[in-house]
């Protein structure tokens, strides 16, 4: 008996000692510079936002936030580095809906979407924009579509991958016109707007963060966005509802941590989201992007899990419906 109570003396220190050890560890948060994990190529709209974010978020942890982008897979590749990495909040991840969209793509993710990441916070949410080269002789929304439905088999469209946004939004497409594309894959949409921008592809589904500086620039056309009202910053691109084609896609970012990752330590990452979110020069670069961010009630940890768990079972059934299988 006596050795069993000396056991489970030392059991209970040492549950003690683990249960001093997190909050400690949390409170000591961040020891050492944070990795934001982005799955796509650098330049691409998931880019910018991190950098963006991460210049500002620095400010409030103490710490630097540096950008590691893990392309690969329609963005399947960075989710899986976090999923692996430790849970202790100094790798975290950006990603958009297609981290949600993943479980109906691909069979064998190497992790369980619905369990292996900790929601810190919604970031920004906003449309794609459908692009095409300057040298396409539809001059606009209500040609386009009608030209691209007769030339499909002859057009080439880019993504970034699949289950990528502009991959979703090309399935959407050919889903709507009932045509089907020669498709060009890319490690991100970066690299696939510097083709578009050069003419070595016809069309490309990107988010407005990256495709409204080169609309502006006059280096590529935009024939119509996926919101259900125009952009303030693109006046004159229809909506796609308003070219007579049906396809309402909004994009959203979120940040996330690997499960298991202490709850005070999220708590801080979702502060110095918040800070960020709230930051002028952050609030004008998004308006410039022809991206906003959520109202201020869904900044939560809770609001942001809703919103995911949401999200894969939509898409789950949508790909469903439109005949997508999952990969290999």
């Amino acid at each position: 008996m006596t050795k069993r109570a000396a056991l489970a003396g030392l059991l209970t220190l040492g549950l003690s000692a683990s249960n001093l050890t997190a909050p400690a560890q949390a409170q000591a948060f961040p020891t050492k510079p944070i990795t934001v994990i982005v799955s796509f190529a650098a330049g691409g709209p998931s880019d910018v936002i991190a950098r963006l974010l991460g210049e500002q978020m620095s400010k409030t942890l103490g710490q630097p936030v540096v950008v590691e982008n893990v392309a690969g897979a329609g963005g399947t590749a960075g989710a899986k580095r976090l999923a692996a990495a430790d849970p202790d909040g100094h790798t975290i991840l950006i990603h958009h809906l297609a981290l949600a969209a993943a479980p109906a793509l691909y069979a064998n993710l190497g992790y369980d979407t619905k369990t292996a990441f900790a929601p810190i916070g919604l970031v920004n949410t906003g449309p794609m924009v459908i692009a095409g080269k300057l040298g396409l002789p539809a001059q606009d929304a209500k040609s386009f579509f009608p030209y691209i439905k007769e030339n499909a088999d002859k057009l080439t469209v880019a993504h970034a991958g699949v289950g990528s946004n502009s991959h979703l939004c090309a399935v959407l497409m050919s889903q709507q016109l009932g045509a089907k594309f020669n498709q060009v894959a890319y490690r991100g949409t970066g690299p696939a707007m510097n083709d578009l921008v050069g003419g070595q592809i016809d069309i490309l589904c990107d988010q407005s963060t990256s495709a409204i500086p080169q609309i502006q620039g006059k280096s590529i056309r935009a024939y119509a966005v996926t919101s259900a009202q125009r952009l303030d910053v693109l006046p004159d691109t229809l909506t796609m509802a308003e070219a007579g084609a049906k396809l309402d896609m909004t994009i959203w970012h979120g940040l996330y941590a690997p499960k298991g990752t202490p709850v005070p330590v999220l708590d801080k990452l979702n502060a110095a989201l918040r800070v960020a979110l709230k930051d002028p020069a952050v609030v004008e670069k998004f308006k410039a992007f022809g991206t906003s961010t959520f109202p201020e009630a869904e900044w939560t940890r809770e609001a942001h899990a809703k919103a995911f768990a949401a999200e894969v079972d939509k898409w789950a059934a949508s790909l469903a419906a439109a005949g997508v299988k999952p990969q290999g």
